[in-house]
C-alpha cells in the first residue's frame, strides 16, 4: 500500500488524464471541421474535388495512426520546421500539437465515412426538392441534406468518438505526456505494481469513454424519434 501510495504521488495521473481529455477534444473538433469538408467534397458535382476526396480518405483510413503521428511530429516539425507554435517553443509543444493533427487528420476519414452513409440515408426525393424549389448545391447541403446526414451518423460518430480517446494513447510514442506515457514510466519504475497500474489506467479510459458511449446512443434514439 505504501509503494500504491508513493506512486501516485510521484506520478500525476490526474494530469495525465487531464491531457488525454484535451486530446479528444481538439482533435475531435479538428476531425469533425476536416472530415465534414472532406464529406462536402466527396459528394461535390465537380469531379476532381469528388475523387481528391475519395483518394484522401482511402490513403489516410488504411495508414497507421503511429505513421502519421511520426510523419507530423519528426517530418513536418522536425525535418520542414513547420509548426502551430513558434519555433522557440519548447518540444513537448510542438509534440503536442502535432499530436492533435495527427488525431485529427486520421480521424477525419473515419467522420467524412461516417457523414457519407448518413448522406445515403437522405430520400433522394429531398435533393430533388431542394433543386426544384431553386436551391444550388451549397444551399441544398447546407439546409436539406448536412442536417438530416448529421442527425442520421450520429451513432457511427459517437463510435469514432470514444476510438478517437482511445486512440490518444499513440501520441505517446512522440513523447506527448498522456496516460499511456505516463503508464510506461510507472512500470518501468514500479514494475511490482504492474496489476494495479493497469486497474487504474483501464478504469480511466472507462470513465471517460462510457459516459461518451452513453450520450450518443441517447442523442441517437432521441434523433430517430425526431427525423
Amino acid at each position: 500500500m505504501d509503494r500504491l501510495s508513493q506512486m501516485l504521488t510521484d506520478y500525476n495521473v490526474l494530469g495525465a488524464f487531464w491531457m488525454t481529455i484535451q486530446l479528444t477534444v481538439w482533435g475531435a473538433l479538428g476531425a469533425l471541421i476536416l472530415g465534414t469538408i472532406i464529406t462536402i467534397m466527396r459528394v461535390s458535382p465537380v469531379a476532381v474535388f469528388s475523387k481528391a476526396a475519395a483518394l484522401y480518405t482511402n490513403v489516410i483510413l488504411y495508414t497507421p495512426l503511429t505513421l502519421i503521428a511520426f510523419f507530423f511530429a519528426f517530418g513536418v516539425y522536425m525535418k520542414m520546421q513547420l509548426s502551430l507554435a513558434p519555433l522557440s517553443e519548447p518540444t513537448r509543444v510542438h509534440n503536442y500539437l502535432m499530436g492533435i493533427v495527427a488525431i485529427a487528420v486520421y480521424h477525419s476519414s473515419l467522420v467524412a465515412e461516417s457523414l457519407r452513409s448518413g448522406i445515403n440515408t437522405v430520400p433522394p426525393g429531398q435533393a430533388e426538392a431542394a433543386r426544384a424549389i431553386g436551391l444550388d448545391f451549397g444551399q441544398s447541403l447546407r439546409e436539406v441534406i448536412l442536417p438530416q446526414a448529421f442527425r442520421g451518423s450520429i451513432a457511427p460518430l459517437g463510435n469514432t468518438m470514444i476510438a478517437l480517446c482511445k486512440n490518444t494513447t499513440v501520441v505517446a510514442t512522440i513523447g506527448v505526456a498522456e496516460s499511456a506515457f505516463v503508464m510506461k514510466e510507472m512500470i518501468e519504475m514500479y514494475s511490482d505494481l504492474i496489476i494495479p497500474i493497469f486497474v487504474i489506467m483501464a478504469t480511466g479510459f472507462v470513465v471517460l469513454t462510457l459516459p461518451l458511449g452513453l450520450l450518443f446512443t441517447w442523442w441517437s434514439k432521441k434523433a430517430t424519434v425526431l427525423r
